[in-house]
């Protein structure tokens, strides 16, 4: 018996209607090709796991899909059929016409030119030879040189596609001459979505709060989450946030709020056993640091910016914004600004310290005592 296949390959999307996020993307890709204007080169940028592999591929199975090239009403829909041969050798990466390099490992001039070699000669068996470079900017310079050369004319019967994570290391010309597309952090509710669907195709018990602390931990990146989910799956009973929590050693939001609002009432003893807890636990306090810096990044910014509320909407839960509009509220600018002040000198310090808990207990006590307790 063979590996099982990991989630986010066994449901990585096989057509643009599976494809959770980026939109735009997909309508503009999905029109291009219903009136056959593919471009001959594209360039995909954006943070890791939010698509643009996936979306690359898709661009070859349009350009190939022998149901679109003998199906006017087909054609229309902008969809590959994912049943002909052509698609299916697409799906299981047997196709000789479609080439897949990592830049990162081939970035010198010799590997360009024997590319450009390549993509000279015609397709073996397809209509066109798609050639997709992935992390494009790692290229060396006579690399890019080269390959703007192929850009400024590409033959008739090859798509370039480029992908990369640092757009602006990619040389303005070769950017020029692409059709560039953005590809966007997904938001906590599009991952759920997706997550929530794998879950139930793996017969998988998930707590709605797991999937969210996996999905808001996942910083945008649908890849990152399905990986996490599926660490998860070797657990028999429901999924917990408790075992997320574990897992990612990572404080949900529901902790920091809690934990938030023991410092905005002022509760300087249940403050340092909340610490004390946390450590004995054995959960990463300088992360459990730098979430709380973000965490009243938040609670300061909503209290002299109440609209901000509708970028939040994007990244968190409607019960954790509603929870950090009512802490927001409690917010007295001078003195907590001066806590998250120490709160970042403590997350310096508590990086290089050999006693990791002590900075953040400092930073505590400064700004909790009162003038009894002095």
């Amino acid at each position: 018996m063979g590996m099982a296949l990991a989630i986010y390959r066994k449901y990585r999307p096989k057509s643009f209607d599976e494809f959770f996020g980026q939109k735009e993307v997909v309508e503009i890709i999905r029109n291009a090709a219903r009136q056959n204007r593919l471009a001959h080169a594209y360039l995909f940028y954006g943070p890791r796991g939010t698509g643009k592999t996936t979306t690359a591929r898709l661009v070859a199975k349009l350009a190939n899909c022998e149901t679109r090239l003998s199906d006017n009403g087909f054609y229309q829909k902008g969809e590959p059929c994912n049943d002909c041969g052509r698609c299916k050798e697409i799906d299981s990466g047997r196709a000789l016409d479609i080439i897949e390099i990592d830049a990162a490992s081939n970035r010198g001039i010799d590997d360009v030119r024997a590319l450009q070699e390549g993509i000279r000669s015609s397709p073996s068996s397809y209509d066109y030879k798609v050639v997709i470079l992935d992390e494009v900017h790692m290229l060396s310079r006579d690399a890019f040189n080269a390959l703007l050369k192929t850009l400024e004319e590409p033959p008739a019967h090859v798509i370039i596609i480029l992908a990369t994570t640092e757009i602006e290391k990619v040389p303005p010309t070769i950017a020029s001459r692409t059709q560039r597309f953005h590809f966007r952090k997904l938001n906590i509710d599009e991952i759920v979505q997706k997550l929530q669907k794998i879950a139930a195709a793996e017969k998988m018990k998930v707590a709605d709060d797991a999937l969210e602390l996996i999905a808001g931990s996942a910083d945008g990146s649908l890849r990152d989450a399905e990986s996490l989910l599926d660490q998860m799956a070797s657990i028999k009973n429901q999924i917990t946030a408790e075992a997320v929590e574990k897992i990612i050693g990572k404080a949900g939001l529901g902790r920091l709020a809690d934990f938030s609002e023991i410092i905005l009432e002022n509760q300087l003893a249940a403050a340092l056993k909340y610490i004390a807890d946390l450590n004995a636990g054995g959960y990463n306090l300088v992360d459990f640091n730098k979430e709380l810096i973000y965490y009243w990044r938040r609670l300061l910014s909503l209290r002299f910016d109440p609209s901000l509320v509708e970028l939040y909407k994007q990244d968190i839960t409607k019960k954790e914004l509603e929870k950090i509009r009512t802490q927001s509220a409690k917010i007295v600018p001078e003195k907590h600004l001066t806590f998250v002040r120490s709160l970042i000198r403590a997350y310096s310090e508590m990086r290089y310290s050999p006693f990791v808990v002590v900075p953040l207990e400092i930073a505590i006590i400064e700004n909790l005592k009162t003038k009894n307790s002095a």
